[in-house]
């Protein structure tokens, strides 16, 4: 296992801090079965596994919040990722996950200069008409402050931080790291797919750190959302946009994070969150495109009752397909159609092997709890996470977009219960649905699929002469294949890799020992310590063969 941490080998400053780190929040023992300290102890770096522990007395999931804390923006941004995935990690773990906040100090102002100048060309004084230095929110990967442009508009200035490209690089190229290794060493975590996991974060951060990707996202939503003026995005200042800088017009209202100012402002609460939720559920369920992270801080409320969202750097999309497996589960739900149901969370299973016999039974089991309970009073947090503790149950691992679209509906329903203590998502979700299944089943729409199936079942038709001639020559010319992928192939051959070069050393060794045995018979040659030269070096090349066989078996014992 060194050569797989000595990989990363050139991220090694990071690895010993991330090992500090592990280890001071008392999850050593994790970063032992990952051989991170080893690593450190081959490059002269060992780290003691006995230091002390000062969150002993916490739960693993806080300790684990904590670390991430430490780690700093690109472990934040992960334990934010995680924490929609309710699909793997239960309750408690979630909610640490989403106590996650950057904690990051602001850029000084001579550094802001600076960064204004590499982005656009030139200082801020020249481009802006006032820009003030000093920050109105600062988080870990960007940086937003106030400026006015020459024409008047009021503008959000949003920077990205000095350095982070390069420092987010070097984790993600670790965290992939890490999740090979967790792959390898904890056998019950593969069914959660770690590096596939890390791999679609990846791809999500770096759409982040693009403010540029950002800006086409807030376009986007803005096109969605045209003929709904209670509906705002901001508008994206193009001239003064890209990948390190992003302008866009100033939201002036009152952000959801201050309900306390909320009595003051005129606004009526339960409006607002009628129009919050269908401004959501109009992103998902229609549009196919939605906010992910609709918490309170990046949503605002104006005058007229109108809804403002910021920070779309964290998107989710919804293809129709997936659109009309949502609606099929709900209308499996308010029908208590227990085999409709399966039939969806079944197709969300991809290639995981389920019992089918038992998630039958289950889905029964839990349908049987919801059974009297009327649509209009069912409250979809706790329906999401009942069906996420079954679909845990079964090693099930929701599509990505999914567990996205989930977490968002439970953060929009509990927004909506702080406006309003008798909101109901429910009562908004069933109005879309109709919609959904009306549009499903319109002439139009059963043409359009009817003529899209045709063409599907002529073109199949008209390649299959070819395709079978095709796999006749095949046959005849021996060039027959059948490709099986039989999972975790790569780890037993790595062992059984392991386990040849012992017996190989093993045999060189008992070579050794004999030869050396032959050679001390022969009174001739040099002499080492009064005995013959050869015959004591090879005697003592078996020894060291001898200790390291010892070791090595031993320490395969250990860790199985």
């Amino acid at each position: 296992m060194l050569r797989e941490t000595l990989v990363a080998m050139r991220d090694l400053p990071r690895l010993k801090e991330i090992s500090g780190i592990l280890i001071r929040h008392g999850l050593g023992e994790f970063a032992q079965r990952l051989r991170l300290p080893r690593a450190m102890e081959k490059a002269g770096e060992w780290l003691n596994l006995h230091l002390p522990d000062a969150d002993a007395g916490l739960p693993t999931p806080v300790r684990v919040r904590l670390a991430f804390e430490e780690l700093g923006p690109t472990f934040i941004k992960l334990g934010q990722i995680l924490s929609t995935r309710v699909d793997v990690f239960p309750a408690e773990w979630i909610a640490e996950f989403e106590k996650l906040q950057s904690t990051v100090p602001p850029v000084d102002p001579a550094s802001v200069r600076l960064l204004v100048i590499k982005a656009l060309g030139k200082p801020p004084e020249e481009l802006f008409a006032s820009f003030d230095d000093k920050p109105i929110g600062s988080a870990s990967i960007a940086q937003v402050h106030f400026a006015t442009l020459h024409d008047g508009s009021h503008v959000a200035v949003k920077l990205r931080r000095p350095g982070i490209v390069d420092k987010v690089d070097a984790d993600l190229r670790i965290l992939a790291h890490l999740a090979t290794l967790i792959e390898l060493e904890f056998p019950d975590a593969r069914r959660f797919q770690p590096a596939e996991i890390v791999s679609q974060f990846s791809r999500s951060l770096k759409r982040e750190m693009d403010l540029a990707v950002e800006a086409r996202n807030m376009e986007r939503f803005a096109r969605d959302f045209a003929d709904d003026p209670q509906v705002v995005v901001p508008k994206v200042y193009w001239d003064y946009t890209n990948p390190a800088v992003n302008v866009q017009e100033h939201i002036d209202g009152l952000s959801a994070s201050r309900l306390d100012q909320l009595a003051d402002s005129g606004l009526n609460p339960v409006l607002l969150a009628s129009r919050g939720a269908d401004a959501v559920l109009k992103m998902i369920l229609l549009n196919g495109f939605f906010h992910a992270d609709p918490h309170p801080g990046n949503v605002f409320f104006l005058p007229e009752h109108r809804i403002a969202f910021i920070d779309f750097g964290m998107v989710g999309r919804i293809s129709h397909g997936r659109r009309d497996e949502i609606v099929d589960l709900l209308a499996a739900l308010g029908e208590r159609n227990e085999h409709a149901m399966m039939d969806v969370l079944v197709e969300w299973t991809g290639n995981t092997p389920v019992d089918e016999q038992k998630f039958a039974y289950d889905i029964s089991e839990f349908m049987f709890q919801y059974e009297h309970v009327p649509l209009k009073d069912l409250n979809i947090s706790q329906l999401i996470n009942d069906i996420m503790a079954l679909i845990r149950d079964h090693g099930i691992l929701l599509p990505p977009d999914m567990a996205m679209l989930f977490k968002a509906l439970i953060t929009l329903e509990g927004l909506g219960r702080q406006l309003n203590p008798n909101f109901q998502l429910v009562e908004h979700i069933t109005p879309f649905v109709r919609e959904l299944i009306v549009a499903r089943y319109h002439p139009k729409t059963l043409l359009k699929r009817g003529k899209l199936t045709l063409q599907e079942t002529l073109g199949m038709l008209t390649g299959l002469p070819r395709d079978i001639l095709r796999l006749s020559k095949d046959i005849r010319q021996g060039k027959f294949r059948i490709n099986l992928d039989l999972q975790r192939l790569d780890s037993f051959g790595k062992q059984l890799d392991r386990s040849t070069n012992r017996l190989t050393m093993a045999i060189v060794t008992g070579c050794l020992i004999i030869g050396s045995s032959i050679v001390m018979t022969v009174n001739a040659g040099p002499k080492l310590f009064g005995l013959p030269f050869f015959g004591f070096i090879g005697f003592m090349i078996a020894l060291f063969n001898s200790v390291w066989l010892i070791w090595s078996i031993w320490r395969s014992g250990k860790e199985l």
